[in-house]
């Protein structure tokens, strides 16, 4: 592993101001305009990562600034150490996407990153938060994104070590993409030369500007539920919980922030912060505050509306329920009037059955009344049997 750099022993004005780089040397400060000083060639012999170094397949970028300006982009971790010793009032921006572990210890055993934030690193999951060690922060970030095709939130994880010359990202997911940060802080070299806490601010705007459509895409959600609620969608359920769910990964990504964001701001004066960089961070803070805002709203929203969409399904059963049991009352009323019919036909069919059997001793069989008795007897039966159906309202 390389040796560690030997770093200047802080004065006065580094004790005050942590993050605060070392005094440039006599002489004008360069601008984006003026040209740099070419690089030391390149030693043939010598390889660019020494033997053991980590690959770099883990770094996005890697870049070397001084006053603002991009000076270097080294393609190792080893050359990125190795360019940082040969420019003392320099800043290094690693980015780096998935590390080994290997690669983490070895910034560690350059930049004295604390064991306890690169065991957070290397072990991602872990809730935002900003530590202070020494003169290092370490910030943890959770980035957002609304995916437009299953209309879902899709949340990413984001470590930034910020020391007095460098700057490390850790990303374990797609999102965030810090490329356009990048970009933007080296189209500004006045912002950026104001050093790692200005990389830091850059970074915590674009995590929270990305929460902007977010806030955007689940309102549209919320508004598509409410509609899908009172139309009776059998499925709103099942999207309600879903939100609901994606509601509570939010608020542990934005709510947080907060407390983070007011405790930089506690040490503005500490730390000697730049009062232009102290109002992008309070606009940042701002911002932050109405996100949670919104997402604390959003979260007593969907309760609500699941509230309405139980009352809803409740009535609704209640009103199937009802459907269902005038149904079979009316069923019962027809099976009554059936079964009332029945018997009355039941009765004539009995008596003429039994007075039509073929047997010689029966008893009325040759007498001459017989057939009129039969008569009134089935009459008399049927009249009765409707009488007594009609009491009941049955027929």
């Amino acid at each position: 592993m390389t040796e560690r750099r030997a770093r200047p022993e802080p004065n006065a004005s580094t004790r005050k101001h942590a993050w605060r780089r070392s005094p440039r040397p006599p002489g004008p400060a360069p601008t984006a305009n003026t040209p740099q000083p070419p690089e030391p060639p390149e030693d043939p012999e010598t390889p660019s990562t020494t033997p053991g170094s980590p690959p770099a397949d883990s770094i996005v970028e890697a870049a070397l600034y001084r006053d603002g300006v991009r000076v270097a982009t080294p393609a190792s971790l080893a050359d990125t150490f190795r360019r940082l010793r040969d420019h003392p009032n320099g800043m290094a921006w690693i980015g780096l996407a998935r590390p080994t572990e290997a690669e983490l210890l070895s910034l560690a055993a350059e930049f004295d990153l604390h064991e306890l934030a690169l065991e957070d690193a290397m072990e991602a999951h872990q809730r935002p938060k900003l530590e202070r060690y020494g003169r290092t922060l370490f910030v943890v970030l959770r980035a957002a994104r609304y995916l437009d095709a299953p209309e879902e939130v899709d949340f990413g994880e984001l470590h930034v070590f910020v020391g007095p010359d460098f700057v490390i990202t850790v990303r374990h997911s797609a999102a965030p993409d810090l490329s356009g940060v990048r970009r933007r802080m080296e189209e500004t070299p006045d912002l950026l030369k104001l050093g790692p806490e200005a990389v830091l601010y850059a970074i915590l705007d674009a995590v929270v500007d990305g929460y902007a459509p977010v806030v955007a895409g689940v309102q549209n959600d919320i508004d598509e539920i409410e509609t899908e609620v009172f139309r009776g969608d059998p499925e709103v359920s099942r999207r309600i919980y879903e939100l609901s769910r994606e509601m509570v990964e939010f608020q542990r990504a934005t709510r947080p922030l907060v407390s983070m964001l007011h405790n930089l701001m506690a040490g503005f004066t500490k730390y000697g912060t730049d009062e232009e960089l102290q109002r992008y961070l309070r606009d940042v803070a701002d911002h932050v505050t109405h996100t949670s805002e919104r997402v604390d709203s959003f979260r007593q929203a969907l309760a609500d509306i699941l509230t309405v969409n139980a009352t809803l399904v409740t009535q609704q059963q209640n009103a199937e329920m009802r459907a269902l049991a005038e149904a079979g009352f009316e069923q019962n009323e027809e099976i009554k009037k059936i079964s009332s019919w029945a018997a009355i036909l039941f009765a004539p069919t009995l008596v003429g059955t039994i007075y039509g059997m073929n047997f010689e001793t029966m008893p009325e069989l040759k007498w001459a009344a017989g057939y009129p008795f039969a008569i009134l007897l089935m009459a008399a039966v049927c009249v009765s049997l409707y009488f007594i159906f009609k009491r009941r309202d049955w027929l």
